[in-house]
């Protein structure tokens, strides 16, 4: 099949100095543009990254001569010349790349090659070579495709190329399992493309997940490279897909490692009760802000609020660790596992234990019942805080707690209540649950921003820390800061309070208090 490809006026320019860079020194290179540009392109999508493939030149020799001739016509930028990459095997990176710039945009120029692999190692030998070598030596057969920029035509070399994009499929150019053994990260990339396209892995693909493969991910690949592919699955559309995938292809429990000894042990079908649990918070995403224009989360909230999902059933489970300390499961999948930041792990837990509070706060907003948690937070004995000022105390103090994630944790409490988790029924069911819930979010969501609390954790306190000495007479450090929630909590009950009056009431409390300890 010969195909043509629609190009961008940018496009036809770029290409057509670079083929005047071949004609004004004589070098007979054929340019092709490689893999991922191409594929988008024929998926009617706007690439961004250009990536040149050259048959008798190295890319640092070809990037040098196109700085040269665009100095020799007046279009070249002293500040940028030629840059070479060296090669990086830890980060997927196996051949040299040099880099230049024309056009306000970088260029990447490499050599065609083919791979060979030593059996203990993911890193290959690059040897130079034909574009047939090097299209099958690529990871996916989308992503073999090739632009032949002299003759103007898409070359598919597998044969295979053009037909997987068509039909929606995700195969490798050569064997799976051998590719896969050569280098077993290549299974999360292929996931994490059937996720990103919405594609289907091909029966071939999925047989060649064997045990070996997996065996080999563990061994030959990094906690760092695994992480960071997960990572990217959660950036990309379909998360929920992608971790779906992982675990019809039995990669959940090597890709999220558990600790050797769990307390509660790991418990049957662990891994689908994990993904069920992202895809229950995907679809209430979706349905939360489907037909609006504004997003429920932000681009790292989100992330965040699906690592929270998904590792939602082990968030009662912790082992101990060399101190025999307890530390959260969680936290060991998410810095140990994935070697993503601490500060991811922390925020999962902060989530966990906000939601628990928004289980309190929800019952509180919409049946007007105050459990024991929010009357020990909110019924104290210095303020005498008006019943109708409760939703908006309890409500700030959780806020100002979990601060710009409360969001996340609302919808994890809403969403994995205990009812929820047990519901099962049909689907129509399911869908009429689900739509109970987004409503329930959206009631309690409003009801918050109503109340002038949607960034509460940013209120100005009315009087500082010295004040509060002052007027207790007292300067032990961990009785102020019980003051200083106190005055927080006024400020919510009373809004419209001024300075004066924060102090009034200060003064009274302390009048109150000294009477109490006088008759002791």
């Amino acid at each position: 099949m010969t195909l043509k490809l629609e190009l961008s006026k940018e496009e036809e320019k770029i290409f057509l100095q670079l083929l005047d860079v071949v004609r004004h020194y004589r070098l007979g290179t054929t340019l092709r543009v490689a893999g991922g540009w191409v594929r988008d392109k024929l998926l009617g999508k706007q690439p961004t990254d250009i990536d040149i493939a050259l048959d008798n030149i190295t890319g640092q020799d070809f990037s040098e001569k196109v700085d040269a001739y665009l100095k020799s016509i007046g279009e070249g930028d002293k500040k940028r010349g030629t840059k070479v990459i060296p090669c990086n095997p830890d980060k997927s990176k196996h051949l040299e790349t040099a880099k230049t710039y024309m056009f306000d945009r970088e260029f990447d120029f490499v050599n065609l090659r083919s791979e060979k692999y030593a059996e203990s190692s993911r890193i290959p030998t690059m040897e130079g070579a034909t574009p047939e070598d090097d299209a099958h030596r690529r990871d996916l057969t989308i992503n073999s495709l090739f632009f032949n920029i002299n003759d103007n035509i898409v070359e598919d070399f597998t044969r295979r190329g053009i037909d997987d994009l068509i039909k929606g499929l995700i195969d490798t150019p050569l064997d799976a399992k051998a590719t896969f053994l050569d280098d077993p990260l290549r299974v999360l990339w292929a996931i994490r493309f059937a996720a990103r396209f919405n594609f289907t892995l091909s029966d071939r693909l999925k047989e060649a997940a064997s045990e070996k493969v997996k065996l080999e991910l563990a061994c030959k690949i990094s906690k760092e490279r695994v992480g960071k592919e997960i990572d990217l699955m959660m950036s990309g559309q379909h998360p929920a897909a992608a971790m779906s995938y992982i675990r019809d292809l039995r990669l959940f429990y090597t890709a999220f490692a558990f600790p050797k000894y769990c307390n509660p042990p790991i418990f049957e079908n662990c891994d689908r009760s994990c993904v069920s649990h992202i895809e229950s918070a995907w679809n209430f995403a979706v349905s939360v802000h489907s037909g609006d224009s504004h997003p429920m989360l932000l681009d790292e909230q989100e992330k965040l609020y699906l690592y929270s999902a998904l590792l939602s059933p082990l968030r009662k489970m912790f082992y101990l660790n060399k101190k025999s300390k307890e530390i959260a499961v969680t936290s060991y999948i998410i810095e140990e596992s994935l070697k993503l930041p601490a500060c991811v792990a922390k925020s999962v837990l902060d989530v966990y234990i906000a939601s628990g509070k928004f289980a309190d706060l929800v019952l509180l907003f919409e049946s007007n019942v105050a459990s024991r948690a929010v009357r020990e937070e909110v019924d104290d004995a210095c303020h005498n805080i008006p019943m109708d000022t409760w939703k908006r105390v309890y409500a700030g103090v959780v806020l100002n707690e979990i601060k710009d994630l409360w969001r996340v944790a609302l919808a994890i409490s809403i969403i994995f209540s205990p009812e929820v988790e047990n519901a099962g029924g049909t689907l129509r069911q399911q869908q009429d649950e689900l739509h109970r819930r987004k409503e329930q979010y959206m009631r309690v969501e409003r009801s918050i921003t109503d109340l002038g609390l949607s960034e509460v954790w940013k209120l100005e306190p009315l009087v500082n820390g010295n004040i509060i000495m002052r007027i207790l007479q007292k300067s032990e450090s961990p009785l102020i800061g019980e003051w200083k929630k106190r005055v927080f909590k006024w400020q919510l009950a009373h809004p419209e309070g001024s300075r004066d009056d924060c102090v009034d009431w200060l003064t009274g409390s302390q009048s109150k208090r000294q009477k109490v300890e006088s008759s002791i």
